[in-house]
């Protein structure tokens, strides 16, 4: 019988060609990262090196409320690993599991936590908005959803024809927006949103849910407290459940721990993902009781056992807390987007500055159309922003539905020094755009 020889392993690519090769391996399926031609090497806090020596300051936080590989985080970790416990226990119960839970718990509005139920999902944001959705139409026996506009998760739209058995219709009516709203500012947009539909006296049939992110994630835009509070009051007298998405907003971001509380809005269930697994994959859903479906339309999704993002999370929960830098955030924030304003007020490029402690917006915009309203989104100004903070050492990221929003996030535990840094270079890079563009 011939012996077959095994293949050669490639040699190792060294990390000079990492930007040409990755086109040809992977799709342009999300191009967010793929204008920007870091390879990291190392990280600490807000600061990356890339392969070429270079030093950067990210501001996307490296999907973390820490940083990149905060100490508490990576000890946290060793010291999960070095147990020997399993990595992955799907859904045993565990000491890591157990200190998670009560340390999540221990950070929610008592109102809130008080027989509140933690649902383990597969890693993203997006897996635990639907599975959030599946408990609220298990719960309710409905199928319809009620979703803002250019909120940042996915339609969850089961599989089907329209119409057909396990179709779930969603319903889209505007997110208020201040600057860039179809019916003339966010008071007005949350007047024309109204009521979930359905309810007593009327032949509707209510949604199963509302979806609602605090803070619109792409193009940073925060819901008014007013308004959150009448969609809260709305859901309530109808039996809707309100799920606040907090991907983006959750674990002090806001200036609050959780940015529903800025509004008092309690929810009846809130997702949240991204930074909770410090930097490693983890997502779940809190929810009350009342939408725990026992043996009943259950989900059992198939990566909801990470115990090192557990254990990662746990310590970045409780260091969050007990260094109160959800103050810290909304101090800063406030501090940030003051001198933004100012930089706006002396760019004509800039159409709008947004946001809530340390999830910050930039919106850029076509001032030669004139006065009138706000301005069209400038998407290529926003693009030649970025790079331009790149070449000056500064990471930032871009989103909002057109695309024209230049998002700053950085860790929340961001120094004053390195806050001006972030502003000293951010300026720098705004004034190299407009003398570009006007030239």
């Amino acid at each position: 019988m011939a012996v077959t020889e095994p293949a050669t392993a490639a040699p190792p690519a060294g990390p000079g060609g990492v930007p040409r090769r990755r086109p040809r391996r992977e799709p342009a399926a999300r191009p967010y990262a793929r204008p920007l031609p870091v390879v990291p090497v190392r990280a600490r806090g807000v600061t990356v090196e890339g392969a070429d020596g270079r030093r950067y300051l990210d501001c996307t936080s490296g999907a973390g409320a820490l940083g990149h590989n905060h100490p508490v985080v990576l000890e946290a970790v060793r010291r999960f690993v070095d147990s020997g416990a399993p990595l992955h226990a799907l859904d045993l119960a565990t000491p890591v599991r157990d200190a998670f839970t009560a340390e999540l718990l221990a950070t929610l509005p008592p109102a809130f936590a008080r027989g509140a139920r933690v649902r383990f999902c597969d890693p993203a944001g997006t897996d635990a908005v639907d599975a959030a959705l599946v408990l609220a139409r298990a719960a309710t026996s409905r199928t319809g959803v009620l979703a803002f506009t250019a909120d940042a998760h996915r339609d969850p739209v089961a599989p089907g024809r329209p119409g057909a058995p396990g179709t779930v219709r969603v319903a889209r009516p505007p997110h208020p927006d201040a600057y860039r709203c179809p019916f003339g500012g966010a008071e007005a947009a949350a007047r024309r949103t109204g009521p979930p539909p359905g309810g007593p006296g009327t032949r509707a049939e209510p949604p199963a849910a509302v979806v609602v992110e605090p803070v619109r994630g792409g193009g940073v835009v925060p819901a008014p407290d007013d308004w959150l509070r009448r969609v809260r009051e709305s859901t309530a007298a109808r039996s809707v459940p309100l799920i606040a998405d907090e991907t983006l907003t959750g674990l002090g971001r806001t200036g609050t721990f959780w940015a529903v509380e800025h509004s008092g809005v309690v929810p009846d269930a809130l997702v949240v993902s991204r930074a909770l697994g410090g930097s490693l994959p983890l997502s779940v859903i809190v929810h009350r009781s009342a939408l725990d479906p026992g043996g009943r339309g259950g989900r059992t999704d198939g990566f909801r056992g990470n115990r090192p993002a557990m254990a990662a999370g746990t310590a970045t929960l409780a260091y969050v807390r007990e260094n109160r830098l959800a103050e810290r955030a909304a101090v800063l924030g406030a501090r940030l987007l003051a001198r933004l304003r100012e930089l706006a007020a002396a760019h004509a490029c800039v159409g709008d500055v947004r946001g809530r402690g340390l999830v910050i917006g930039v919106e850029l915009a076509d001032a030669a159309a004139g006065p009138g309203g706000a301005s069209p989104p400038a998407p290529a100004l926003a693009e030649a922003v970025r790079g331009e903070c790149l070449d000056r050492g500064l990471i930032v990221g871009t989103g909002g539905p057109h695309s024209g929003v230049v998002r700053l996030l950085p860790p929340l535990t961001l120094t004053d020094e390195q806050a001006a840094a972030v502003l000293d270079r951010f300026a720098d890079a705004l004034a190299a755009v407009e003398r570009a563009f006007t030239r």
